[in-house]
């Protein structure tokens, strides 16, 4: 881990400490994330190997480690990387995980054809402009068939137009629909996000990956920056997450929630 310590700071290493306090173990984390869990359940399977990018602080991949499946954790953010090995030391210590130090964009650096599927959670590819080259390189290292779960911040979100609308604040009720994306501060680093829409995405990773469906992930369970109203409404909160259950996966209204999940399968002849 000394390694680690020893390279300059990612902008998401200021966020590293507190992530798990502040969303991971949120009502509104647990909320969105239990959505995206039952899915990395149907596609993954006890005794695969499975790749994740923007792994952050461990959580997704300790959960499939749980269930018998190998995980190899990327992340751009070596803080990032060192909670999450800190993370597995103590409550997963036998488990088939191995945290790396990679960013999305250097994909290329790994074998070809390794894993049994893939997946992305929550918005670490918002922050990537070139999808076309990380899906090429995707493809490179996932089996014809092999499974890709892709979940991000979606372009309308209902819940961000309706709460900044109402407060008058339309510059960020309408950021997500900005073309050519926002800059978000973090401490002192400043990331360009980007927010492309679930059918561009699939036109994206269409030459290696066939789109089989999408889902809203927090349609009514709200962002997380409205935690204080979730903790306010815990009993309407649990209300929002049956209907994202039931409503988010197949009806219109998928199109506006907070991110959206989709899942990919690689194209077994598609040239890599």
């Amino acid at each position: 881990m000394a390694d680690l310590q020893m390279r300059a700071p990612a902008p998401f290493d200021v966020l590293a400490d507190t992530y798990d306090e502040v969303f991971t173990r949120s009502l509104i984390g647990q909320a969105q994330r239990s959505q995206v869990w039952r899915v990395l359940e149907q596609a993954f399977s006890p005794g695969q190997r499975v790749l994740e990018i923007n792994c952050g602080t461990g959580e997704d991949a300790l959960f499939l480690a749980r269930l018998g499946i190998a995980v190899l954790g990327c992340d751009s953010s070596p803080r990032m990387i060192a909670v999450a090995q800190s993370r597995k030391a103590i409550e997963a210590p036998e488990a088939i995980v191995d945290f790396r130090l990679l960013p999305t964009e250097q994909l290329n650096q790994l074998p070809r054809e390794q894993f049994d599927g893939a997946f992305s959670n929550f918005g670490g590819l918002n922050c990537v402009e070139d999808l076309c080259t990380v899906a090429a390189e995707l493809a490179k290292v996932l089996k014809p068939g092999a499974p890709l779960i892709l979940c991000v911040a979606s372009r309308v979100c209902a819940w961000e137009m309706l709460w900044y609308g109402l407060q008058g604040n339309w510059e960020k009720a309408f950021r997500r629909l900005r073309r050519a994306g926002v800059v978000a501060t973090l401490g002192s680093a400043r990331v360009h996000v980007w927010y492309p829409s679930a059918s561009e995405l699939g036109r994206t990773f269409a030459p290696w990956f066939r789109l089989k469906g999408h889902r809203g992930v927090g349609v009514f369970v709200p962002p997380s920056y409205l935690e204080h109203w979730a903790r306010r409404h815990t009993s309407l909160l649990r209300i929002c997450e049956r209907l994202d259950s039931v409503i988010a996966p197949s009806s219109i209204l998928r199109n506006f929630g907070d991110h959206v999940l989709l899942h990919f399968e690689r194209i077994g002849d598609a040239k890599t």
